[in-house]
């Protein structure tokens, strides 16, 4: 654990009460749920560790808009995807060969490690720029942000989830044999804001009020609204995703630096959501299933996966010893092996990690790509990245740096060839 991560301030006590004091009977409620949720979890965990990789959903592009109401449910659950050939191999060989060369005409730019930098800070080179703007690519996001819904009499407004937009990420080029530590089992998209912020709370309502099996990940009500950043902390992102997601630009297999993930995205946003107001009983182990063994306690600062850093905080990092009913050094499975052109995606709450140890024999390679809806904070936000775009700079969520604006080979307005494309990047498409 870095040592620049601190612990939970203790006026995070007081958020605990806050919490406990708004939903009726709260303790009561939560400890029920609680002891339901260790027992699934144990009976959970067991069956995902037996079965691997193919607890990851995969369907080809050419699928989405034919698959059964049974098959989207699994997928639902689950809350991650591979989808196959999105993308043209040969295209997509392509973007893989663009990035090579710009990384090498450019040996100034910012990356890491830095003696051998593999993951980039740049997010205007000529083949992200292409990725995002295909077609089949924003066809795909669409799909998946049609995933969430509006439950019954709700009203969310000006929310378009048949409007994808782009949200401008980084890309990898990971070598074989090099051990990566940078990306353990963590949660995107909100730190301490899951608790905090009272809208971002509201979406896990039923799990507070000790109804969790009703928990809706795909409910829009508060997710759009949400603050995911109250502490303006770089590489926050600001936008509201539905799905986190990356486009392979080559062979990647498990044990090959690929994406990991925990594939039960209700059960682990349950008892991650509830498991600061548990500790064990004096004397009873922590890694404990027996209900009997845990009470009810809200008298420490304690949010365990939560750090602060700096003025700010980060997390959810859950760990064996801080969520040790997640068994994750059995359940955090690799995503099947992928190919050139296709993609995989995960749900804006689902834990994942990268693997930490590349056996294979050549580069993995991906550009970060993710599902955006048109919401209005999401295309004010775009507006801003496309006026980062046209300077060359960082977009607005990222670290500021240099920028590109200086480098040989980067992406241009004219290399958005789609309408869909262009509208995506918040340019105006003029109607013939």
């Amino acid at each position: 654990m870095s040592s620049e991560l601190g612990p939970c301030p203790p006026r995070f006590v007081e958020l605990k009460k806050e919490i406990a004091a708004t939903y009726p009977d709260f303790a009561e409620r939560v400890t029920k749920a609680w002891g339901e949720i260790l027992q699934e979890l144990d009976k959970e965990t067991k069956e995902i560790a037996a079965k691997g990789s193919q607890n990851v959903p995969e369907v080809s592009f050419s699928e989405l808009g034919s698959l059964s109401a049974e098959r989207v449910q699994e997928i639902k659950r689950k809350g991650c995807i591979v989808i196959r050939d999105v993308v043209d191999d040969a295209e997509a060989k392509q973007w893989q060969a663009w990035l090579r060369e710009y990384v090498t005409k450019n040996p100034d730019i910012e990356g890491f490690p830095e003696n051998d930098k593999q993951f980039f800070q740049l997010y205007w080179t000529r083949s992200q720029i292409k990725a995002r703007a295909h077609p089949n690519v924003l066809e795909t996001t669409k799909w998946l942000n049609q995933m969430y819904h509006v439950r019954d009499g709700d009203n969310v407004a000006e929310v378009d989830l048949s409007t994808p937009l782009s949200y401008a990420d980084r890309f990898r080029i990971r070598h074989p044999g090099v051990q990566w530590d940078a990306h353990p089992p963590h949660i995107d998209g909100g730190s301490i804001e899951r608790w905090e912020d009272q809208v971002f709370r509201g979406c896990f309502a039923e799990i507070l009020s000790g109804d969790w099996r009703t928990h809706d990940p795909y409910d829009l009500r508060n997710r759009v609204n949400a603050r995911s950043s109250l502490y303006k902390r770089p590489n926050q992102s600001t936008v509201f995703r539905t799905y986190q997601g990356w486009l392979a630009l080559s062979e990647t297999a498990p044990n090959e630096g690929t994406l990991q993930v925990f594939p039960n995205v209700l059960l682990s946003n349950a008892y991650i959501v509830l498991r600061p107001f548990f500790t064990p009983k004096e004397g009873r182990s922590v890694e404990s299933f027996d209900p009997e063994d845990w009470q009810f306690d809200i008298s420490n600062p304690d949010f365990p996966g939560i750090y602060s850093l700096g003025q700010a905080f980060t997390g959810p990092r859950p760990n064996t010893k801080t969520h040790p009913h997640l068994r994750l050094d059995q359940t955090m499975v690799s995503v099947p092996k992928v190919y050139p052109g296709d993609m995989v995606f995960w749900h804006c709450d689902v834990v994942h990690a990268v693997e930490k140890q590349h056996v294979g024999t050549e580069d993995s390679t991906v550009m970060y790509i993710p599902a955006v809806p048109y919401t209005p904070a999401n295309a004010a936000y775009v507006e801003r990245q496309r006026e980062s775009f046209l300077q060359g700079v960082p977009p607005p969520d990222f670290p500021v740096t240099k920028g590109e604006g200086h480098c040989a080979g980067i992406g241009k307005v004219d290399d958005i060839e789609s309408p869909i494309g262009k509208r995506a990047m918040g340019f105006t498409v003029q109607v013939a």
